[in-house]
């Protein structure tokens, strides 16, 4: 978690400049090629619902030329005839019910398509939240450690939420107003081409305006998502319950609370630009249609001066009428014009994601395990460096070769940052070794199915990740169809299960978000648990109890003992009293296996082990 410092006005001024001009460059939308038409592709497992969409736009926009023509009649044969005879008024009502049944009709089609267009949308803003998630969760353990979980947390939420009124909107918005636009101009230029001319001549003019504005909206949009982002990192480390007794521990809750509020107004102010960057533009565009109906009176004088016979009064009110109708689905298109240029800022946030390429992956063809050989893990020659890191800084690991039989207890001791818990995540495949070859039952684990691979390999962590669930529900997480009866035999051998039943609820007892409702031992038992009910033929422990007092270390050690036997263990430890008892100890010293061999050997033998086992004796428990 960042922390707010403290500094001159003239250094923080500037800190914060550069601040700004580094968001300002990292919300730029990446580039992503065929945008378009992959935006559109999304729309193609829906193309039935989309065609019968269509077609009821295209049979509402078409019964939509009625109402004009139907108007110049009733004014032209029901109110004022040609002969002069005063109303008819047999023409006068069959033109009125003809008016009301097209109204009718095309409002019930328009609920119809509404709710057409309402599910292929929300269907597509649904598939899109679930590539970006299944994407997300195929990524190596590298991507997650680089990037804010805020971030990804505001991809899934902020970015496709903010296309989702576009998805849902799109092509009835668009498909029902272009239609529309077409019928009024057919309507238009049958009543009269003259005054059509008058009423669209500034049409290109807008169209210029609109895409100038577009483009401005886009980038103000981009970001927007990008604070949007940052608020959402912000929050889930600062109100999670690790960051909220960080902040607590250090008095920085004021200082949290600033760092939000200057997201939050830098999140306001950008939402007050998208809100306002179109208004002038709509001002101008209501303008505009607002001067064309006198526009059309004062041309239509001077036509029917010039002996312009055809422009009746009949005529005259339905052109108005269409000219009215024909300036709304026009100002739709414009801001769904706008809202797609904006929104195409989001979609290439979106896409950025969905591109992204797994570092690691399963080959085409995976070798299959040889299920006599589990157990068997073999490191040649591996060296390993960070992707982050310097290439001018010594690797992380350094041609580390080693050999454990199916059953073998191995343990991984060493200095802090020598390379310990690196060995252990090149086994599962979390990471891949730079150069070398890892082999799993004999292959190279490059070779081998990834998810095959893991089903073989347990994990323990220093950190027993808990959801906020029951206990059982996180017992099940490793077998969804474990029964009650498999649990209790689970945390029995994890020495958890005498705890477990002094709950109220018993297994049935919501841990609490990261577990923090129970104690550091009682996770980790609870973990060891579930790592018993995958029954793995390999198992990692990562200083499963270098965090835990003397005497939950005790129970923990005990239990591990019990999950451990029979299984290939390999146990990355900091403190040494715990992996006394391996069948062989790899000493690791800057990426280097520099020593191996059991206990009493590498003691007696004066090396790096025995110095760091006289340091740990001396320093009582």
């Amino acid at each position: 978690m960042r922390m707010m410092m403290g500094g001159g006005p003239g250094r923080g001024g500037g800190r914060m400049r550069d601040e700004a001009a580094l968001k300002a460059e990292n919300a730029k939308a990446p580039k992503i090629p065929h945008l378009e038409s992959r935006v559109l592709a999304l729309f193609r497992p829906y193309r039935g619902l989309l065609a019968l969409a269509i077609v009821l736009v295209l049979i509402t926009a078409a019964i939509s030329v009625a109402p004009p023509l139907l108007t110049k009649h009733a004014f032209d044969a029901g109110l004022f005839p040609a002969d002069g005879s005063g109303p008819n008024l047999s023409e006068l009502w069959w033109t009125v019910a003809a008016m009301l049944a097209v109204w009718v009709v095309s409002n019930a089609l328009g609920v119809w398509q509404a709710w057409l267009t309402a599910k292929v949308g929300n269907r597509v803003m649904g598939d899109l939240r679930t590539q970006l998630f299944a994407r997300l969760q195929s990524m190596e353990l590298a991507f997650f450690t680089r990037t804010k979980t805020g971030v990804i947390q505001s991809r899934l939420q902020n970015d496709v939420g903010g296309v989702a009124q576009t998805l849902r909107s799109m092509i009835s918005s668009v498909v029902g107003n272009v239609v529309t636009v077409l019928a009024a101009l057919v309507s238009m230029v049958l009543l009269s081409w003259e005054l059509t001319i008058v009423a669209v001549i500034l049409m290109p003019l807008l169209v210029i305006v609109q895409r100038r504005v577009g483009q401005l909206r886009a980038r103000i949009a981009s970001e927007t998502q990008e604070s949007l982002s940052e608020m959402t990192a912000i929050t889930q480390e600062s109100l999670s319950v690790s960051g909220v007794l960080l902040a607590k521990s250090f008095g920085q809750e004021g200082a949290e609370a600033a760092r939000y509020r200057a997201e939050n107004d830098r999140q306001i102010a950008l939402q007050i630009r998208q809100a306002m960057s179109g208004q002038w533009f709509f001002a101008f565009v209501s303008i505009v249609f607002s001067l064309v109906p006198p526009a059309v009176y004062v041309v239509t004088a001077y036509l029917i001066e010039g002996g312009a016979t055809h422009l009746t009064a009949g005529t005259i009110v339905a052109f108005t009428a269409v000219q009215t109708r024909l300036s709304m689905p026009l100002l739709g298109l414009m801001r769904m014009g706008l809202e797609v240029q904006t929104s195409m800022a989001l979609f290439a946030r979106i896409f950025e994601y969905l591109d992204l390429t797994p570092s690691i992956t399963s080959p085409a063809t995976p070798r299959p395990i040889e299920a006599s050989r589990l157990g068997e893990v073999c490191f040649e020659e591996v060296s390993f460096r960070y992707p982050e890191t310097d290439p001018a800084d010594a690797p992380t690991l350094d041609q580390v070769s080693f050999s454990l039989v199916p059953g073998q207890y191995a343990a991984f001791v060493g200095p802090s940052g020598a390379g310990k818990t690196t060995i252990g995540y090149l086994v599962p495949r979390l990471y891949e070794a730079t150069s070398g070859t890892v082999r799993f039952a004999g292959e190279d684990v490059r070779e081998l199915d990834a998810h095959e691979l893991m089903s073989h390999i347990g994990i323990v962590s220093q950190d027993a990740y808990l959801f906020h669930a029951t206990i059982a529900d996180n017992l099940r997480y490793a077998k969804p169809s474990a029964t009650d009866e498999e649990l209790e035999q689970a945390a029995q051998h994890a020495n958890i299960h005498e705890t477990i039943m002094r709950f109220p609820d018993g297994y049935n007892t919501v841990v609490g978000e990261r577990g923090y409702r129970l104690s550091g031992g009682e996770k980790q038992r609870i973990a060891i648990a579930r790592v018993f009910l995958k029954d793995p033929a390999v198992l990692v422990l990562d200083e499963a109890t270098s965090a835990l007092d003397t005497l939950s270390e005790r129970h923990v050690q005990q239990a591990l003992d019990v999950v451990a036997e029979g299984r290939t263990v390999l146990s990355i430890a900091h403190r040494l009293s715990t992996i006394r008892h391996a069948d062989v100890i790899y000493v690791v010293d800057r990426g280097r296996i520099v020593e191996h061999g059991t206990h009493s050997e590498l003691v007696a033998r004066g090396g790096l082990y025995a110095r760091l086992d006289a340091e740990q004796r001396s320093i009582p428990e």
